[in-house]
């Protein structure tokens, strides 16, 4: 093998009697792992094992900060049954397994993103490097599509780091930086990007000689004891299982999958195993759990591209108004991306504090790897602190998160119009305040938007934008793109009152709170609705938001809910001014002040007489579930019917990664399809001759329910 062979979706040559592998599949920013790629790679294994020229073989990728992201999602998706999945994936064990056993030694130089099939792939190989780059990141996320890593990561990867790391690296889909995946045992070096692929060269050499040899992971005294025998695996097993049951409540089967695999694969062998993943993956692809987490995947990707890109003007300089919590966020996951950040508030003390937070944050990231320290210091050092407007005139976009009150907001924005230039863009970050109530009294209300991040704003992945009719194309432009810049998953939505994610959250406080005045106990709504699927109840969800702002939220959705009979008999106000706000006061539904007993927050035994004073009483989990998600799922359809959204793929979106709605679900229009369209209007009619004509189904459900169709009519 003399020759640079070039195919479809690599490249292969010999240097210094090592052949090299480029992968670069076409047309696409990242090579994932496909039939074509397998294919590829398999046509070439009788050369590398027959050629007596050929010392080590080593796999680079020809992609700019990515390895392998992947198994091509869409390839497995166009799967329609059991066989053809098991099938597909048996081919992708053969070239595996053929790689594994060669008898030269595979050498992986992996720089940038290393993920779920690609990450399989590097688990075959002899040697693993990894560049030191921010960029590279290894893991097997497959848990998060209601997948198990099928191309025996449940096999190698325990065997290669311990059973309990690779049950919790599988079972969260966590991601590894360098240093961390060093430190386990999942890489054997850490080098410079520049130079790997001869670094890696230089290794194959090595290990073919016998001048280097793979250092053995060290185990612990425990991990012998446990993971080197069938008791203390039994154990493992065992534990492992009792955890997800306690975390997932049975919703996610992928998870269990994972811990099935794994242990039958230690019972019976790696063989058996390997075998054993297959067919549990035949039984996921199909089942609805993991329709509904990938079709929120591809959501997702779908809105990282923004369609307006003809009208996009660059940020420059950035200002956030305000350095509370949810203004050193926004600053804080800014940073990076604006030549110029002023982070303003009322004193230089207050931006100070922000600023301080920002540095937490960076710093951390520096400290995990995700930021070299030189990146960390550069950031810092683009944030101004500042208590005026005095810097302002050249600012491209200013994003106010100011306390949510009207005149105060109005104030800020006359403030910021009389400091800036005409191409000054002004978001609001607010929950539910009209963002043409705000903008009523603008001189430049086309430049007027808002960006509605959640809190903690560096961690919540959605980013709600919100357009008036006034708003020009090229601000909506332009804010959607710094929010994907940001790392945010956007949805663009239509003003009004709550928009769309506080409108739909809304209803599902409202019958709690109401559950509440009629003699529920406030833990049975919350485990009710943690059962349902979702991972904090609303009360105790009300508690983080607090009180207050939940009751200024009730007042500003009060014009849109009061004619549908969605009007609370009893006064949140009532709450706040005992001092009750919630987690931030010491009290508010549940008690802070105290400790916890058993992992269980006591209940503010107070706040019932608050609500009504009715005497406590017993509500089946069914009847709790049943009220308080009719209510939001048929607001959702509301706001689609209302043209609030722009299609159930945003509202779905929007429910689950702004709101928690229960992910396996798919979100509230899938949950509605999967149920069955006409099943819920029947459900939602019952309950109007049961509880009121809040219940009332929207007209859309009623149409698609008497014409029998989906909001997704291809799944």
């Amino acid at each position: 093998m003399n020759s640079t062979i070039k195919k479809k979706y690599i490249e292969v040559k010999v240097k210094d009697h090592v052949a090299v592998i480029t992968v670069n599949c076409p047309g696409t920013k990242v090579n994932a792992v496909s039939s074509g790629l397998l294919d590829e790679i398999t046509a070439l294994m009788p050369e590398f094992e027959n050629d007596q020229e050929i010392e080590g073989l080593v796999i680079v990728s020809g992609k700019k900060d990515s390895f392998i992201v992947g198994a091509d999602i869409d390839e497995l998706n166009r799967k329609t049954t059991r066989e053809e999945v098991i099938d597909y994936i048996s081919k992708a064990h053969v070239v595996l397994n053929k790689l594994e056993s060669l008898s030269i030694p595979v050498v992986c130089a992996i720089h940038g993103s290393c993920l779920g099939g690609g990450m399989e792939l590097t688990l075959t190989a002899r040697y693993r490097i990894a560049s030191d780059s921010p960029k590279t990141q290894m893991g097997l996320p497959e848990v998060k599509l209601g997948l198990i890593p099928a191309g025996g990561g449940t096999q190698r990867l325990p065997r290669l780091i311990g059973i309990q790391k690779a049950l919790s690296a599988m079972l969260q889909g966590t991601s590894f930086r360098p240093k961390q995946a060093k430190k386990i045992g999942l890489i054997d070096e850490i080098v410079s990007p520049y130079g790997m692929e001869d670094i890696a060269i230089a290794k194959a050499k090595d290990l073919a000689s016998g001048r280097l040899k793979r250092n053995m992971r060290k185990r612990s005294f425990m991990e012998k004891i446990l993971e080197g025998n069938f008791l203390g695996r039994r154990i493992i097993f065992s534990q492992a299982r009792k955890m997800v049951m306690r975390q997932t409540r049975g919703h996610y089967p992928a998870a269990l999958a994972i811990i099935d695999s794994v242990a039958y694969g230690y019972r019976k062998g790696m063989k058996k195993g390997l075998l054993k993943e297959i067919q549990l993956l035949g039984d996921l692809v199909l089942s609805p759990v993991s329709g509904a987490l990938r079709s929120l995947f591809f959501g997702m990707t779908a809105l990282k591209k923004n369609p307006l890109k003809d009208k996009i003007v660059a940020v420059e300089k950035l200002a956030v108004l305000g350095a509370g919590l949810m203004g050193h966020g926004i600053a804080a996951v800014s940073t990076g991306l604006a030549d110029t950040i002023l982070l303003k508030d009322m004193t230089l003390d207050a931006a100070a504090r922000g600023m301080k937070e920002i540095w937490k944050g960076l710093d951390k990231r520096s400290r995990s790897g995700a930021l070299t320290p030189f990146e960390r210091d550069v950031q810092y050092g683009k944030i101004v602190p500042c208590d005026d407007y005095r810097n302002f005139r050249n600012t491209d976009l200013v994003i106010e998160a100011v306390f949510e009150d009207i005149t105060l907001k109005r104030k800020v924005l006359r403030e910021v119009e009389e400091s800036t230039g005409d191409r000054t863009i002004f978001a609001s970050n607010t929950s539910a305040i009209p963002i043409t109530a705000i903008a009523a009294e603008a001189s430049r209300r086309e430049n007027v938007v808002g960006m509605h991040y959640f809190s903690p704003v560096p961690k919540m992945p959605l980013l709600e934008i919100i357009t008036t009719k006034e708003t020009a194309p090229w601000v909506t432009a332009t804010v959607l793109e710094f929010g994907i810049r940001q790392g945010k998953t956007c949805i663009v939505v239509k003003d009004g009152p709550g928009f769309y994610t506080t409108r739909i959250l809304a209803p599902l406080l409202f019958e709690s709170g109401l559950l509440v005045y009629e003699g529920a106990e406030i833990p049975a709504i919350d485990g009710a609705m943690k059962q349902f699927g979702y991972p904090v109840g609303p009360m105790a969800l009300l508690d983080e938001v607090g009180i207050d702002v939940g009751t200024h939220v009730t007042r500003e959705l009060a014009v849109i809910f009061k004619d549908r009979g969605i009007a609370a008999p009893y006064d949140l106000g009532k709450i706040v001014e005992k001092g009750f706000k919630g987690r931030k006061s010491g009290k508010g539904l549940y008690r802070y002040d105290v400790p916890s007993k058993k992992g269980k927050r006591p209940v503010n035994t107070e706040v019932y007489a608050l609500f009504s004073g009715s005497p406590r009483k017993n509500f089946t989990a069914e009847e709790i579930q049943q009220r308080v998600s009719l209510m939001m799922i048929n607001e959702a359809a509301l706001c689609l019917q209302e043209g609030i959204i722009a299609d159930p793929r945003d509202g779905d979106i929007g429910a689950v990664f702004g709101l928690g709605f229960p992910p396996f679900t798919g979100g509230p229009f899938r949950y509605m399809d999967s149920q069955g369209i006409g099943s819920v209007t029947a459900r939602m009619e019952q309950c109007v001759e049961k509880y009121g004509e809040r219940f009332r189904p929207a007209q859309i459900l009623k149409d698609m329910a008497v014409a029998g169709k989906k909001f997704y009519p291809n799944n």
